[in-house]
């Protein structure tokens, strides 16, 4: 059971969960229906979700408009239609003529506020229905640009076609989109291949725990 103040849980999230699967595990082992998480991450992202239950549920706004943090890597030279790994990429480009200073200084026009498009696999809804819903379909999913910011888009390693990357943005921003602009201004493409959230705010992903050790730690609670 938990206590009556409520509870805020860091969980890492494992890769093909999605942040609902999260919530539900958890309403079920924490038996409770007042829960929810603080920012959806996609079911091939993994790292830090913040999962409030009970009283706490009325901090979900709050750690929503916190900064975040993300480590990933994106592969140059091909795109796909979700923008990451979910759908097949196109036909390889050749991307000999891309440097490594080339993809270092397109990065500097992604810092600041931003417009960004949501991928159109994307959790947005559009007359009631999510985004994804009506891609996977192959219906036409026309979305807005969008403010976002972006303070830190930094190169950590490049070993073309891969890319590695460190990225400090605002609620909002698709991390996703964010890999194809960034192929699309260096002219052959690009998606995510990787994604990983280390931080929410003061919130570190360091801190979080498995799903199986909230289990253990709550499985035999009264």
């Amino acid at each position: 059971m938990i206590p009556e103040e409520g509870i805020v849980l860091l969980v890492n999230k494992p890769i093909e969960w999605t942040s609902f699967d999260v919530v539900n595990k958890l309403r079920y082992l924490l038996h409770t229906r007042k829960i929810g998480h603080a920012g959806t991450l996609d079911p091939l992202a993994t790292g830090l979700l913040i999962v409030c239950a009970g009283k706490m549920t009325k901090r979900i706004e709050e750690f929503q408009g916190m900064e975040k943090e993300y480590t990933g890597s994106l592969v140059l030279g091909q795109t796909t239609p979700s923008f990451d790994m979910e759908t097949l990429p196109t036909e390889p480009q050749d991307i000999s003529g891309v440097s490594e200073d080339d993809i270092r200084m397109a990065t500097r026009d992604f810092i600041g506020q931003i417009q960004q498009v949501p991928p159109a696999h994307s959790s947005v809804k559009i007359g009631g229905k999510r985004a994804y819903e009506l891609a996977r379909k192959g219906k036409p999913v026309n979305l807005g640009a969008r403010t976002v910011e972006i303070s830190q888009f930094e190169i950590t390693a490049v070993h073309a076609p891969a890319v590695a990357f460190r990225v400090v943005c605002s609620k909002g921003t698709y991390i996703r989109s964010l890999a194809h602009d960034l192929g699309q201004r260096l002219g052959v493409g690009a998606y995510l291949s990787e994604l990983c959230r280390t931080r929410i705010g003061p919130y570190q992903l360091a801190n979080a725990e498995s799903l199986d050790d909230i289990k253990l730690r709550y499985a035999d609670a009264p």
